[in-house]
């Protein structure tokens, strides 16, 4: 058998002795480190376990490099800090669930996780008991036919302790993230093996609880999760209620009766049964182990490890299953109005101080220059127009700065929340002097100069800033001189509320009118536009009013008058992923008719071949075409999710021969 995984231990509550019992039972990790934040407790817990080593600090831990492992089962809200302090140190992780507070805190330990090639995974021990792994079997098996409607609970009565940390609201308490994911888990479990796959992610969620009136925490809750082919889970949490903790599944020829579907003893093996009733007649299935559940996952975790994994594999938790888990939550807690005080964001500045961004010493942004701007401006700009709270922003943006990222594209249009969720995370950390905030305004129908004036200052005071580093209008209104926009523009240069400007979707032609009108007076012209530009060439305007510059004469041109372009849906929004978007999936209509050509899927297939030579992806070598420009170009991009920030980023890494920006483009064979 391979060397034992040596684990360390960051904590020593209930949950890390029952991990610890496990570690001594398994077969394949030994029990080597421990850390408190009290040296006496650490050594007491080395001392009861048989811990080889005892630290009274958890980065003393992290520093030994004889621990391979870590298991982190701190508060949840320290989560987020010691997995990402443990895989930064080199160490893979087994974190106690929920990993994350929210998807957003998950999204950012997965992403490190897959930098750093560690394995990582959210410690839902019960996965990785046979029992399911029978269950399993017998869904896909159609013991009970067709399932339809699932039924299960994590509940119990703690009784209410404000000191606890089930009851506390700074520890995230409440049942539905302490217990209510394992309900979730399992039928989403379910519900995934009756469509055949690894688990399955609701598409309604429709949840409520009851809320402690002092701490604000769900003392007990419900939730109605309805999934593809009709199947529909009621399940229930609390930390406030006994309930009967059991699932039940329902299909059309029968049922299934999981008695202890978490397995969830501590101390001793817990021996799995399975109650089928079908055509009256009833079976019971005994799935027996020697080992504890604890034993079994850290043997699941152990072997993935020296097997060289980065994810465990069905049933245990992969990656995509842990986020889809915490988005079933998340949506839970919001239809609830769970919210806990951390991630409101009045409270934002305190809890960042706490963890500031650590920008990595060796990132892949490139820099250039952009007229009258005065700071360098960052290739790819993240673009300010999906973030819905406060711990979206800080993940989405702290990932994006921490890689080198520092431009914010922002516009009156998009609303009030997100330019404060913006100004939120730039003031709360400090980082103003340091990031180029893009302000839009006067966008069809109120297009006119006299509007500039007041929706930038409201874009401001959502903001909380004195200025925008760069302020472009958002459309043209070809019925007003050029001259007038320059004249509106220039009084706001001069009173320092915007530095560079520009014009979203304004033709060349308008473009060079307003500069020589500039030009003539001694006064600042455009630096800047932003039309679209995509490999793949825009067919139908996306929207009403919005221009491309996708020939090569617009790009010459572009590059002659000095301008630096931000184009927007600059990876023709999918159109370079192929399992999206081919001539016979016609799903999204605004795909269909702003990007299918021919030429289009011709310039698709030779990102799709091109794309192996780089071992990218093909709407990785679309960014790089727009990157590689011969003029300044720094493509808006709008990510979801950390994931696809790191995807946008592999751009970066492309660099393309002249001859291959030909090719792609058609304009060589």
């Amino acid at each position: 058998m391979a060397e034992q995984v040596k684990w360390g231990l960051l904590a020593t509550g209930a949950i890390a002795q029952a991990f610890a019992r496990g570690v001594k039972q398994c077969e394949t990790g030994e029990l080597y480190a421990v850390a408190s934040r009290d040296q006496k407790k650490a050594e007491d817990f080395a001392t009861k376990f048989g811990a080889a080593k005892a630290y009274g600090s958890y980065e003393a831990l992290l520093a030994d490099p004889a621990v391979e492992a870590v298991y982190v089962s701190t508060p949840h809200p320290m989560h987020l800090e010691w997995v990402v302090k443990s895989l930064n140190a080199g160490k893979h992780v087994l974190c106690e669930k929920p990993a994350g507070v929210n998807q957003w805190q998950l999204q950012q330990m997965i992403a490190l996780a897959a930098e750093k090639n560690l394995f990582f995974m959210e410690a839902y021990m019960y996965r990785c008991h046979p029992q399911i792994t029978r269950v399993v079997e017998l869904i896909r098996e159609g013991a009970i036919g067709k399932v339809c409607a699932i039924q299960g609970a994590f509940s119990f009565q703690s009784g209410f302790n404000p000191e606890s940390r089930l009851w506390k609201n700074d520890y995230a308490g409440g049942g539905i993230l302490d217990v209510g994911g394992y309900p979730v888990s399992f039928a989403r479990l379910v519900a995934g093996a009756a469509l055949g796959k690894d688990f399955a992610d609701p598409l309604e969620v429709k949840g409520t609880a009851a809320l402690h009136e002092t701490t604000g925490i769900d003392m007990w809750a419900s939730v109605l999760l309805k999934f593809e082919g009709n199947i529909i889970a009621s399940l229930s949490t609390g930390v406030g209620l006994n309930q009967e903790n059991v699932v039940r599944i329902f299909g059309t020829e029968g049922a299934m009766l999981i008695p202890y579907p978490y397995a969830a003893n501590r101390e001793h093996a817990s021996e799995g049964r399975i109650v089928l009733n079908r055509k009256g007649k009833e079976e019971v299935i005994d799935v027996k182990t020697a080992l504890t559940t604890y034993a079994l996952e850290a043997d699941v975790a152990g072997r993935a490890i020296r097997a060289g994994r980065v994810e465990a594999p069905a049933p245990a938790m992969s990656w995509a299953d842990s986020l889809g888990n915490a988005r079933t939550q998340d949506a839970w807690r919001d239809s609830a109005g769970l919210v806990y005080g951390f991630e409101k964001p009045d409270n934002y500045a305190v809890v960042r101080a706490a963890t500031p961004i650590v920008v990595r010493p060796a990132t892949e942004m490139v820099y250039g220059e952009v007229k009258h701007l005065g700071k360098p401006m960052p290739k790819l700009v993240m673009g300010v127009d999906n973030q819905t709270s406060i711990a979206q922003a800080d993940a989405i943006f702290s990932d994006y700065f921490a890689r080198g990222g520092t431009a914010f594209d922002t516009a009156h249009c998009y609303g009030e929340l997100r330019s404060r969720l913006l100004g939120t995370w730039i003031n709360g950390n400090n980082l103003r002097a340091k990031v180029v905030v893009i302000a839009k305004g006067a966008h069809t129908p109120n297009c006119f100069p006299n509007v500039i004036r007041p929706q930038l200052e409201d874009q401001l005071r959502w903001l909380n800033t004195t200025h925008a580093d760069i302020y472009m209008m958002h459309r043209d209104n070809p019925d007003i001189p050029a001259g007038e926009f320059i004249e509106a523009l220039n009084e706001l240069v001069r009173e320092g509320k915007i530095r560079a400007f520009g014009g979203s979707n304004w033709s060349l032609d308008r473009v060079a009118a307003a500069n020589a009108y500039a030009r003539e007076r001694g006064l600042q012209g455009f630096s800047v536009i932003s039309n679209n530009l995509a490999l793949a060439e825009m067919v139908n305007p996306v929207w009403a009013g919005c221009l491309h510059v996708h020939s090569s004469e617009d790009r010459q041109r572009i590059a002659a008058m000095g301008l630096a372009l931000l184009p927007w849906s600059s990876q023709a929004r999918g159109f370079f992923v192929p399992a999206i978007s081919a001539p016979n999936i016609r799903k999204d209509r605004s795909l269909v008719e702003s990007w299918y050509s021919d030429d289009n899927f011709k310039r698709q297939a030779r990102a799709v071949e091109l794309a192996k030579k780089y071992n990218v992806e093909p709407i990785n070598i679309a960014l790089a075409w727009v990157l590689n420009q011969k003029f300044p170009c720094c493509p808006l991009i709008g990510p979801r999710s950390i994931m696809e920030t790191q995807s946008c980023f592999a751009a970066l890494r492309v660099k393309l021969t002249d001859a291959e920006m030909l090719w792609l483009n058609l304009e060589a064979n």
